[in-house]
């Protein structure tokens, strides 16, 4: 059984958990880095779920299984997914799509137009994946880092297709 729950300020412990993991096994898809928050401690996690936006973690048989942040549009109608992750033990299912329609559903209630994020270049499994759920190829936009990203959107209001 597949579910997605919210994440608030308490549940740190499970972001963290998941954040660490994603950051170490996929170190070059996040702007953030492993040793960004190796030594963060409860304050910083909790402050983290804090912030703008919704901690959506997906579950797999009761196990937390990946994370993703919806971001809401700053007035401009379009709404970011950023940081999504699944644990290799639940990647091929519906973990990944079950989050991208949390993201979907969050970005509807927003009232946001369009749903965009970023995928680092020679990530092809995730481009190929989120071309599925019709998003849309727009660019390449380079990070501060010097790390080159697809931009990627798709419209909100309508179910991603079923992968």
């Amino acid at each position: 059984m597949i579910t997605v729950r919210e994440l608030g300020p308490d549940d740190w412990e499970t972001w963290r958990d998941l954040r660490l993991a994603a950051l170490a096994e996929a170190p070059d898809a996040f702007h953030s880095r492993l040793t960004d928050w190796l030594g963060a401690g409860e304050r910083e996690w909790r402050d983290r779920l804090a912030a703008p936006g919704r901690y959506l973690v997906v579950e797999v048989g009761g196990r937390p299984a990946g994370q993703v942040v919806a971001v809401p549009p700053d007035g401009d109608g379009v709404a970011d997914l950023i940081a999504l992750w699944v644990a290799p033990h639940a990647r091929g299912g519906d973990a990944a799509t079950a989050l991208v329609d949390a993201v979907l559903d969050r970005a509807a209630g927003w009232g946001a137009r369009t749903l965009a994020l970023h995928v680092v270049i020679g990530n092809d499994r995730a481009a190929a994946f989120y071309r599925r759920l019709g998003f849309v190829d727009r660019g390449v936009v380079e990070r501060p880092d010097g790390i080159s990203e697809t931009r990627m959107d798709r419209p909100v209001g309508r179910p991603a297709p079923r992968c």
